[in-house]
């Protein structure tokens, strides 16, 4: 599973006009499911997502998480992190999990990451959708579920 995260100072989604997810200061983090992807993965994820410290302190030094600031998390599924550009011009998706396969590892994601206690809120799963971000500073970090298992 892979998740692009955006430090916020807000930050929604809309589907066909309306808002269905609307956070303040926290995290945008749009999610993508890979084939072969585990309910291991959706756990490591949400763990570093809720606990990757890149909020300021009083000095201004990453050293602060979303759990330490009360950040909020607004979750988009976002199949396309999963394209390989490798030949061609058109990116392919075959490494993306198939939808249901996916859906339930994005809605375990989501579980894992309420289970910290931070409110979350979500796109609607693939559904087109407006996303409208106020990246601040701008933070935006790429994580890799795959990578957290490296020593």
């Amino acid at each position: 599973m892979k998740a692009l995260l955006q430090r916020v100072t807000e930050a929604s989604v809309s589907v066909d006009g309306d808002i269905v997810g609307r956070i303040k200061c926290g995290l945008v983090a749009l999610v993508g499911v890979g084939r072969g992807d585990t309910k291991a993965d959706a756990r490591q994820l949400a763990d570093k997502t809720s606990q990757l410290r890149i909020f300021a302190d009083d000095d201004g030094k990453f050293n602060l998480s979303a759990i330490d600031v009360k950040g909020e998390i607004l979750v988009v599924s976002q199949f396309t992190l999963m394209a390989c550009t490798a030949k061609g011009r058109r990116p392919s998706f075959t490494d993306a999990a198939p939808p249901p396969e996916a859906e339930k590892l994005i809605d375990l994601y989501i579980s894992y990451l309420k289970e910290t206690g931070l409110m979350v809120k979500t796109g609607v799963f693939q559904a087109y959708m407006q996303v409208q971000i106020h990246n601040d500073g701008p933070v935006t970090i790429m994580l890799n579920s795959k990578d957290t298992r490296r020593k």
